[in-house]
């Protein structure tokens, strides 16, 4: 702990003390200029800076000042370049410190569980290494500006379905080595500035004043040195949460918890050496976090931002499909471009990541200026409807008729997908479906363009001969698909998640979301790949996979322990035998042959991106700590025995093996959880099955009536009472931003239903009080003279 606040702290009243350990607004915290502490700002990220100027809306969601829009974390991941992340994080600093903002709140490092996450294209991947990795490299980049971070959603916040109210039911296991290992990367290898912790409930605590996370694991033993911020209206109670380790309620609750706290020292409930140590974390944040306060900052050079974001998006395409090397097309053939995505592109995610960019490219303008006059383009559809416009498809079958190739850009809208709500399906909008079939029929030389946030099903995917996935690539997307389209830049993406062919096939399908007040994590360690490999299924598109416009070839592979060092150590030849320079990721998969217990088929180990001139060949090296070979039991613990040790060019496209022993003294006791060794290919625990791996009974779901400070506002709708008092949380929302369009109003519509009424009274800053929320709880509860009473003592 830094001397200078422990310095400060010493010199504090109690008030000043609790007035620090809530924020001043919505996006400040608290100055004391007494003791030299100034009021520094945080601010949303995490794939551009999102500054707020003047009022801030509850959604954080008011227009913003223009910053560099990067690929969503989605795109970035299909990189699997450490080193560009990094770069990226660069970037972001420079722009934190050109506005005076201390801390970005990002990135976001919650597993994708399940393709439906509405929020799916703000995590980076299903697989925690490759998380956990990006995700630390993220983090140095933007700390080696002197500008922190907030890495989120601590933990289990893998939906956005009841995502305030939800119990996240998870047995240690899975919880260790799926949904908290990425973190624990991210924590030990770059040690972020914050962590923010989630909304829901995991394994019957809140994330805001659970011990088992806060305390146990992040500071005990992963030895983090930073605060821990809630989300923003996460709080549920701060006692409890200063005690389990919560240091900064975000954003400011007034004087709220003032008395409570207060009573709470008095009668020994709380310790004041626990307080100091809350409120240490936040001077030590605030000193750092001066840094950014300059009275002259740099301002970073636009053009070459761009410059740099057109870089990265064109890395992080992935090329998924390409028959008869109908990619790259040259310039000298007539291309029709169709899809209203060409002139009016969908880039970035919907809510509080949403980025007002410092300029914005298109495909149809980055295509002409390499085609000219042999460009030629068709609306196709209305980005903003879901309905069928035939006229707009029998315009677009005519182009495509006159056209010797088509790139028909096609993918979700942010109806379909967005912060706050869940996908109800896995296909793109009927009107792109529709178009897609049309145009098949009529010219058979058709590319589709995919701008998405997450996995879609692709029922046409055999009828075409060039897919290619663009995520939602950011403010240079259209210049960076033309420099793919026209081979400037040869594709070298991978994806970092399974496309399912089915939604069905999906392991935690029959549990996602589950209910407003439980999910079950049923699935246990079998996420994404895991599942498929384990299962044998056969995906749309595989983990780690992408094509390129050449070939790479993989030779003589040697695996070795190093027990000096405690790593295996693997090399092996890749060889570049195309016709285009490129770069190649080649990844490491390890299975446990005959293990003691239940596991998954195998798991990504290492991984490294190499580029390659045409019959270049380079010796690749890669190194895999004993440590990570470990699975959890009270404690990681590495099996003896074999191991298959994989390489390839995806989980599925396995290029050479190598069988090693492994010796370790580590105890591994027999834990075969039948249902979940998956030995005939099916997989369908039974809740006897999850509660014995769980090691405790699944609570019941608790009854809606009567209502409570943590009712969701959706719930109390149902009463006249709290159905006016909803309605006018809604009206206020969207006065505040204006006239939302169809994407935000579904997003403030379930955000507001979801959102429980503790939140409400953090959200006021001090206005309703607890008192007050309680009276009109007693309302509800048709207890009305206890409630009237309540209300107007206040």
């Amino acid at each position: 702990m830094d001397l200078k606040a422990k310095n400060i702290v010493k010199q504090l009243t109690l008030d000043e003390k609790l007035k620090l350990i809530t924020g001043k607004d919505f996006w400040h915290l608290q100055d004391i200029p007494a003791y030299g502490l100034q009021s520094i700002m945080v601010t949303d990220g995490p794939h551009g800076l999102r500054k707020q100027d003047g009022e801030s809306d509850h959604l954080g969601l008011m227009n913003s000042v223009p910053a560099t829009c990067y690929p969503t974390a989605a795109g970035l991941a299909s990189t699997w370049n450490v080193n560009l992340i990094r770069e990226v994080g660069e970037k972001l600093g420079k722009e934190c410190l050109s506005e005076k903002v201390s801390v970005l709140l990002g990135p976001g490092v919650n597993i994708k569980r399940n393709p439906l996450g509405g929020r799916n294209f703000e995590y980076f991947s299903e697989d925690p290494l490759l998380t956990g990795k990006l995700a630390s490299n993220m983090v140095k980049g933007v700390q080696s500006q002197g500008v922190g971070t907030s890495i989120k959603h601590f933990a289990v916040n893998n939906q956005e379905s009841f995502r305030m109210s939800t119990d996240a039911l998870v047995d240690e296991r899975t919880l260790r080595e799926i949904y908290l290992k990425g973190f624990e990367i991210a924590v030990k290898e770059a040690q972020p500035w914050t962590v923010m912790c989630s909304y829901n409930k995991v394994n019957g605590k809140y994330a805001s004043e659970n011990q088992h996370l806060l305390k146990t694991i992040l500071k005990e033993e992963w030895q983090h040195e930073g605060l821990v911020v809630t989300d923003w209206g996460a709080n549920n109670d701060r006692i409890k949460g200063l005690i389990a380790g919560q240091d900064l309620e975000m954003p400011s609750s007034g004087s709220l918890h003032y008395k409570d706290i207060k009573k709470a020292l008095k009668n020994g409930e709380l310790d004041e050496s626990t307080l100091d140590a809350r409120v240490e974390r936040i001077v030590e944040l605030i000193i750092k976090g001066q840094n950014a306060l300059k009275s002259n900052p740099v301002r970073y050079d636009e053009e070459e931002h761009h410059a740099f974001a057109r870089k990265v998006a064109s890395e992080a395409i992935v090329l998924l499909k390409n028959d008869d090397e109908i990619l790259p097309l040259k310039c000298e053939h007539k291309v029709a471009l169709i899809g209203e995505f060409a002139v009016k592109p969908r880039y970035q995610g919907s809510g509080s990541s949403l980025i007002k960019p410092t300029r914005l490219s298109n495909a149809y303008d980055a295509f002409k200026e390499v085609l000219g006059d042999n460009l030629i383009y068709a609306q196709g559809y209305d980005s903003k409807k879901d309905t069928l416009d035939q006229q707009l498809i029998d315009e677009a079958v005519q182009v495509a008729k006159a056209a010797d190739y088509v790139v028909l850009m096609v993918g979700l809208t942010d109806v379909y997908e967005s912060e706050g709500f869940d996908r109800d399906h896995l296909n793109i909008p009927r009107s792109h479906l529709a178009l897609i079939e049309a145009i098949q029929s009529a010219n058979s030389q058709l590319i589709v363009s995919l701008s998405n946030g997450s996995p879609v099903i692709m029922p046409w995917e055999n009828r075409v001969k060039g897919i290619v996935e663009q995520y939602l690539g950011g403010q240079a997307s259209g210049q960076a698909l033309a420099d793919v389209i026209f081979g400037f830049v040869n594709p070298s993406g991978k994806l970092a998640e399974t496309f399912p062919k089915d939604l069905s096939d999906v392991p935690s399908s029959a549990h996602f979301p589950d209910y407003p007040r439980q999910v079950q994590y049923r699935e246990g360690l079998y996420v994404g790949y895991r599942g498929y490999d384990t299962l044998n299924l056969e995906a749309l598109f595989p983990f780690g996979y992408g094509l390129s416009y050449t070939m790479f070839e993989y030779a003589n592979l040697k695996v070795k322990v190093n027990r000096g060092n405690k790593n295996i150590d693997l090399s092996f030849d890749l060889s570049n035998v195309g016709k285009f320079p490129g770069k190649e990721i080649a990844q490491v998969y390890v299975s446990k042959i005959d293990s003691k217990v239940y596991r998954p088929l195998q798991e990504l180990k290492a991984f490294d991106k190499i580029e390659l001139d045409i019959n270049e060949t380079k010796r690749v090296k890669m190194s895999i700590a004993f440590e990570d070979l470990a699975i959890y039991q009270d404690g990681y613990k590495v099996e003896c025995g074999s191991y298959l040790f994989s390489v390839g060019a995806s989980s599925k496209d396995i290029k050479l093996k190598n069988v090693i022993d492994i010796e370790s003294e580590d105890v591994v006791i027999d834990d075969q959880q039948d249902a979940y060794r998956i030995i005939d290919h099916t997989f369908n625990p039974s809740k006897s099955d999850f509660e014995k791996l769980l090691g405790y009974s699944i609570p019941e779901i608790p009854a809606i009536k009567p209502y409570h400070l943590n009712s969701l506002l959706g719930e109390i709708k149902k009463h006249p009472i709290g159905k006016k008092l909803t309605g006018m949380i809604q009206k206020r929302m969207t006065s505040m931003i204006g006239e939302p369009d169809e994407a935000m109003k579904q997003m403030m519509e379930k955000t507001v239903d979801q959102m429980p009424l503790r939140a409400l009274i953090t959200f006021s800053g001090g206005k309703i009080s607890k008192n007050r929320a309680l009276g009109l709880l007693d309302l509800i509860n048709n207890r009305f003279i206890r409630g009237l009473f309540k209300i107007i003592k206040g």
